[in-house]
């Protein structure tokens, strides 16, 4: 009889075992699929968020390339507008320079100046006379032959003229009275010595022209020397008070 009932026994407690080993085998398995589904589950919210935030980081490239874009086309049109003022600057302050020397050489013209630099000196003596002539007026310089070379000097580019060291103005009276000639109610006798200051080339070839002031002069038997020199000197005009 107790044989029987300890086989029972060990047979309950096998049983039990086994079901025992069967519901930790479950429990473990639910255990491992849980969280299995929960790591799957966490990783798949981690990569919508990363999704998430690379889209967003993207939008902000992509506006930040579009602020970028608009900041370096407002710096080109702010390089440009400065590059018009630039060019409007120098060309005012050509202008400007222009009209200062300009006024300078109008000033230099009315005598207001004193001249000074490279020039030429033209001297101007009454011809020989001849006696076979029936004129003898033929042979002195009048003051249409002043004019003449003073014209010529005017236009070649002279800065500032002076005959006999007087300064000749831009409106200045120049009268023949026989020998003589009266500037500005001032009288010199010949010869006449016409200095200019002024690109000396310029003013000797304009001179020297084929039929040009010098062969006009000699032709009317005026005698003529024509020298360059490096540093003429002429004070201004005085205004008589």
């Amino acid at each position: 009889m107790m044989n029987k009932k300890n086989s029972k026994e060990n047979f309950l407690s096998r049983k039990q075992f086994q079901l025992l080993i069967v519901c930790v085998t479950m429990g473990f398995i639910i255990g491992y699929s849980y969280n299995q589904a929960k790591d799957n589950r966490d990783a798949g919210s981690t990569n919508k968020e990363l999704l998430e935030q690379e889209d967003s980081y993207r939008e902000e490239l992509i506006a930040q390339q579009e602020r970028n874009k608009e900041l370096s086309e407002e710096a080109n049109a702010l390089q440009e507008k400065i590059r018009k003022y630039e060019k409007s600057f120098v060309a005012s302050k050509k202008d400007y320079t222009k009209l200062v020397e300009e006024a300078e050489d109008l000033r230099l013209l009315l005598g207001d100046l004193n001249a000074e630099g490279k020039g030429i000196r033209i001297t101007l003596q009454d011809g020989d006379y001849n006696p076979k002539s029936a004129n003898p007026n033929d042979y002195i310089v009048h003051e249409s032959h002043i004019f003449k070379l003073l014209n010529e000097l005017k236009i070649s580019g002279a800065q500032a003229i002076a005959i006999n060291g007087q300064r000749v103005l831009a409106n200045s009276y120049i009268r023949c009275n026989g020998p003589v000639i009266t500037i500005d109610g001032k009288q010199h006798p010949a010869p006449f010595v016409v200095e200019a200051v002024g690109d000396s080339a310029t003013l000797i070839a304009a001179l020297n022209l084929n039929g040009g002031v010098v062969d006009q002069l000699l032709n009317d038997n005026i005698v003529v020397s024509l020298e360059e020199d490096q540093k003429l000197t002429m004070p201004k005009a005085k205004v008589e008070s």
